[in-house]
């Protein structure tokens, strides 16, 4: 009796450890796809990708691929959501450990700089998502528009956070300083990336000089660091 009960357990941990490890490897070979889908974004954009493209860069079945996602518009969703945490390590958490205030928002600024600069020679999902998703309702559209909104809801709220600490002007309007760092940022995508312009990344760090200088109160006017 002990022994067929000892035998059936150690059967149940066996199978118990298979069936972790099997769903281990299923989770690491969806995200061997996902980091193979998001590289090929990058280049050709959220539209581009298919499953035939992903199974033969990932040299899988079609099937195989298939199983992972279900659908071409949930790999498009895992892409961005993938694209979406990277860009949160790189950018915001980081700057999460900068003081409340302008130390923050250089710091946001700063990390988006770097991310920036790395994505004029890869691309940037958000932006040429935008582009192709634009005016086309959906899951993904949305998957994308909620992903910027959270973004610049962040950066809103440092730049809140900034007039606060008694950093800006009191009559300082938060929504515009946010929607003039966005814009630096675009504009930077569309010389640097589209335009080749070589100086463009010396003239965004420029602009955002220009933005505290206009916003913040002269005790907060510190130098920043070009990227």
């Amino acid at each position: 009796m002990t022994t067929t009960h000892s035998t059936s357990k150690a059967s149940r941990s066996s199978s118990r450890a298979s069936g972790e490890r099997a769903l281990h490897k299923g989770q690491q070979t969806k995200q061997l796809i996902v980091d193979a889908a998001l590289g090929l974004a990058e280049q050709i954009g959220l539209e581009g990708l298919s499953i035939g493209a992903l199974a033969e860069i990932t040299r899988m079945s079609k099937s195989g691929v298939f199983a992972h996602f279900g659908s071409r518009e949930e790999l498009q969703m895992s892409v961005i959501r993938e694209y979406y945490k990277r860009f949160s390590d790189e950018v915001f958490l980081p700057a999460m450990e900068a003081p409340r205030g302008l130390p923050r928002v250089r710091a946001l600024f700063a990390n988006w700089m770097t991310r920036v600069a790395i994505e004029i020679q890869s691309g940037c999902i958000f932006i040429s998502g935008a582009v192709e998703f634009d005016d086309r309702p959906g899951p993904v559209r949305d998957a994308l528009a909620t992903s910027v909104q959270a973004w610049l809801g962040a950066m809103h709220r440092a730049v809140v956070q900034a007039k606060e600490e008694g950093h800006l002007v009191p009559d300082a309007d938060e929504a515009q300083m946010a929607f003039e760092i966005h814009g630096l940022i675009l504009a930077l995508h569309y010389e640097a990336r589209f335009l080749k312009n070589p100086g463009a990344i010396a003239r965004a760090n420029t602009g955002f000089v220009n933005i505290l200088l206009r916003y913040s109160k002269s005790a907060a006017r510190l130098p920043t660091t070009p990227v």
